[in-house]
């Protein structure tokens, strides 16, 4: 049985390919969808995009037939500008003010008594990422869903971690200490492993006992770790976990690295100091620069005065207090007159980014689960010849309206490259900046 698709704005403002998402079903655009789009078209981020997106896709397909009498799409569905049933009268007695969320909610549940009334009654379902307008549905007795088509994976809990601890043999740990390698095909022949994937091999005889290796880019041997436990930078990895961040972060055949975790896990702290290492003792980097989104936690607090390194300075300022850290500087302006004379660290907001080529860096990109897929594309397609960049952020605390832990732009990396040679990823579990932090971070 066909059905109708009621569709928020929202959803075509996170997607604006979301229409052929829904194969032979009959996909309906109320008109107040379209006046908030054409309210946001001017807008010159991602939601401007998305806007000029869907408006150059709808006039496209005016070529094909009339829109307020419905659209043959290529999945074999159709797309229609509903441009009646806009009535109000079944939610004026309970929602009194007529917001452009209960418009579309009006049109949704009048599409539904018209079907039920008619011979062959089609269900109606209204789609938005929007949790408030779904219980108003639900409570209409309308069915209402989130769109999933956007996610890179359905549930944050399946996320890849890019690691695994498997229980193994005496012999077999043996064997990888002597040997320094283990191919995986002969003793884990069931298992599927991915390029530079970590393995926890405990004894199962002796559970104190375990060994921790890196799956080689062919996926076929598993290696032991070559960077070793000196500090980075002054700097020292305290878990497992950390222990294989810099592992990545430290070898040249890895040209992307994404690390997740929750705040104070170490992400920014290790990336940094691995790109000073690199830079300043290895020369193997010209320039560290560093970027993230300028996404407000709470209140935004408008246009700020001054040059463009003032303006970007209270953005920046969790940067910088990770460099103060490494640096060791004590008095006001240390860090400012050590990074003038050095000339090789940048930090920038990535709205700089767009349009660049970047050779040769050591490239941070910090909280980029604030980045959408395509913000993401545009960034990782910046980089150069011999350059590394590094995606970091918490996908569990995301400041972005349109993104959850499932559909941003550094999920949708971690997944999309996890199979690939030139990539790792590492999800840092343990909170090092204090038990204070670490406490809050797990019950808060």
């Amino acid at each position: 049985m066909n059905k109708i698709y009621v569709l928020d704005t929202n959803v075509l403002l996170q997607d604006p390919m979301a229409i052929y998402s829904f194969a032979e079903n009959e996909v309906v655009i109320p008109s107040v969808v379209l006046e908030e789009i054409d309210a946001k078209k001017r807008y010159t981020d991602e939601i401007g995009r998305n806007a000029r997106h869907v408006a150059r896709l709808l006039d496209k397909l005016r070529e094909a037939g009339r829109l307020d009498q419905g659209v043959v799409l290529e999945t074999g569905g159709v797309v229609r500008v509903e441009l009646n049933h806009s009535s109000m009268s079944r939610l004026q007695s309970h929602f009194h003010e007529m917001t452009n969320d209960n418009r579309i909610l009006a049109v949704a549940l009048n599409l539904q008594q018209e079907e039920d009334e008619s011979a062959a009654p089609r269900p109606v379902i209204l789609v938005s990422k929007d949790a408030l307008i779904r219980v108003k549905a639900d409570a209409f007795g309308l069915r209402a869903e989130d769109f999933l088509s956007d996610r890179v994976v359905r549930e944050y809990s399946s996320f890849y971690l890019g690691y695994e601890t498997l229980q193994v043999p005496p012999e077999v740990l043996k064997a990888f200490y002597t040997n320094r390698k283990l191919p995986l095909p002969i003793h884990f022949p069931n298992q599927t492993f991915c390029p530079h994937q970590f393995l926890i091999l405990k004894d199962q005889c002796n559970p104190s006992a375990s060994a921790i290796g890196k799956v080689d880019a062919d996926a076929r041997m598993l290696e032991m770790l070559i960077v070793s436990d000196e500090p980075v930078w002054g700097i020292k990895p305290r878990n497992a976990q950390q222990r294989m961040a810099i592992e990545m972060l430290l070898r040249e055949e890895i040209p992307l690295v994404t690390m997740t975790g929750k705040a104070g896990t170490g992400k920014t702290l290790l990336a940094l100091a691995a790109g000073l290492l690199q830079i300043e003792d290895l020369q193997k980097y010209k320039k560290l620069l560093v970027a993230r989104p300028i996404v407000p936690l709470g209140k935004d607090i408008g246009f700020l005065p001054g040059e463009k390194e003032e303006k970007l300075r209270p953005w920046m300022q969790p940067i910088y207090d990770n460099l103060e850290y490494l640096f060791n500087t004590k008095k006001t302006g240390d860090l400012d007159k050590i990074l003038a004379g050095m000339g090789s660290i940048q930090v920038e907001a990535l709205t700089y980014i767009r349009g660049r080529s970047i050779p040769e860096q050591f490239i941070i990109i910090d909280e980029a689960q604030n980045l959408t897929k395509h913000e993401v594309k545009t960034i990782l397609t910046r980089v150069g010849e011999a350059s590394k960049i590094v995606l970091m952020g918490d996908p569990e605390q995301i400041d972005h309206p349109y993104l959850d832990a499932s559909n941003n732009g550094l999920t949708y990396v971690v997944e999309m490259f996890k199979n690939q040679k030139l990539a790792g990823h590492i999800k840092l579990e343990k909170g090092e900046r204090s038990v204070l932090a670490q406490l809050a971070a797990d019950i808060l």
